[in-house]
């Protein structure tokens, strides 16, 4: 089930808005219920203090009727305001249950409390004051209380309410976040429709990344970077297949023109040996162009040198110019290793002397006969540059990036218009190849009328 960013943020206001509102009604909810207690311990010590200096002054029974008349006014008719007076002479006493009352109220003087009075819900909250005897009057007890159920009911509505509110209040939320998510990822579903209007044919277009947000504008650069990479290599896979379709049709059209030659008319044994021969040097072509793509694909796969092995880049050196004794011996070339002779690096032997023998074999084919061939040995920080110089003609600068690209040739540059490693473009490819399956790089450059090819491999640890 796939995910929606917009039900998400809504879900997000959602559970904000509720945790804010909950802890806010939770405080507001708090200060109401102090607030009333401390209302009603105001109203019961404002009337506490009024009796209690009413009945201080009264010393005599016939006058105590005076009390109980001013009592019986401040009771209002639903019984939310009670007294009691505790006395242990009966002419001195007030109120209902006081049997009762004094078995529950047994507090000091001013102290308030909660009490339950038979046949009713809520309880009454009480405050007591002592007062001292008087003439005829003995030291009685005055207890003031007030239902508590008018607060409780204060307080159960503005809780409803609270809730309602806050509930009411998230809704509004979602319903504004959905709307405020709905617009703000506008311009992402505007980026979405671009990217799907993309096509192979439309690689060239990118994405508008000037009118988006700040965070959008980051992806769709990011994006317009990928499209940029994947154009460049699109156009390079519709080249290199270009290009191999070319270099297979030559040798492949050779061995049908030959065959079909062959088979015309009668041929002898000798004759055919000598069409089976030249077929078997085109094959051998066609085996080694395959065998370099699939190297190369393997490469580009992420592949890797390994069995690496600390080695003498000048051992590897030699014995790679050794391969090639006879070939120098022909065109009358002489190699020499100069620079750091006794650079070390972690090698492959067998990928460093297919890259050493495609160096070697390009310089000699682009060297005149009697040419002095240089390869120089430079170390680095964390890699070891392997070059090969050879003088020929200059190489235009625009080419130089290019030629280790797939049969990438610059004929003009050349001095027999040959190709490069067994004539089909791929032996400097073969070397960016192995230089990065050791984690260096090439570079080329073409100064002086001296063409210099290397790559470098990482020294390791």
């Amino acid at each position: 089930m796939k995910r929606s960013i917009t039900a998400r943020l809504v879900l997000m206001f959602a559970a904000a808005a509720l945790a804010t509102f909950t802890l806010a009604g939770f405080a507001l909810h708090n200060v109401l219920a102090r607030e009333l207690e401390r209302h009603q311990y105001e109203e019961l010590d404002t009337t506490l203090k009024s009796l209690q200096f009413w009945i201080g002054a009264i010393g005599s029974p016939d006058r105590w009727s005076r009390v109980q008349a001013r009592m019986d006014t401040l009771t209002p008719e639903d019984g939310s305001v009670r007294f009691w007076v505790l006395s242990d002479d009966p002419r001195f006493q007030y109120g209902k249950g006081l049997a009762e009352i004094d078995g529950l109220t047994r507090e000091a003087n001013g102290h308030t409390s909660a009490i339950v009075l038979p046949g009713e819900e809520k309880p009454f909250r009480t405050l007591s004051a002592h007062i001292g005897a008087f003439e005829q009057r003995p030291a009685v007890r005055l207890i003031v209380g007030r239902n508590t159920e008018p607060y409780a009911r204060t307080r159960h509505t503005f809780l409803t309410a609270l809730v309602a509110l806050g509930l009411g209040a998230m809704l509004a939320v979602a319903f504004m976040g959905y709307w405020i998510a709905r617009v703000g990822l506008r311009p992402l579903e505007r980026l979405s429709a671009e990217a799907q209007a993309l096509r192979p044919k439309t690689l060239s277009q990118r994405l508008r990344a000037q009118p988006l947000p700040v965070e959008l504008s980051a992806l769709a650069e990011a994006f317009n970077g990928a499209l940029a990479r994947l154009e460049e290599a699109y156009g390079q896979l519709e080249s290199f297949n270009a290009d191999v379709a070319h270099e297979l049709r030559t040798p492949l059209a050779n061995l049908i023109g030959s065959t079909q030659v062959a088979l015309s008319r009668q041929r002898s044994a000798e004759e055919f040996e000598e069409v089976l021969q030249a077929n078997l040097e085109d094959l051998e072509r066609v085996r080694s162009i395959v065998n370099d793509m699939l190297f190369l694909a393997r490469a580009d796969r992420g592949e890797v040198a390994t069995g690496l092995v600390l080695t003498p880049v000048a051992q590897e050196v030699r014995k790679t110019i050794e391969f090639f004794e006879f070939v120098l011996d022909e065109t009358r070339a002489q190699v020499a290793i100069e620079g750091d002779v006794l650079a070390e690096a972690r090698l492959e032997s067998a990928l460093f002397r297919r890259a050493m023998s495609n160096l070697l074999q390009n310089a000699i084919e682009h060297s005149k006969p009697g040419a002095q061939i240089a390869v120089t040995l430079r170390e680095a920080p964390g890699a070891t540059w392997i070059s090969v110089s050879n003088p020929g003609e200059p190489i235009d600068a625009q080419h130089l990036q290019h030629l280790f690209d797939r049969f990438y040739r610059v004929d003009a540059a050349r001095n027999d218009g040959g190709g490069e490693h067994h004539g089909h473009g791929l032996g400097l490819a073969i070397v960016k190849a192995v230089a990065r399956m050791h984690g260096g790089q090439v570079a080329a450059s073409s100064e002086g009328g001296v063409n210099t090819f290397g790559f470098s491999v990482s020294r390791g640890t």
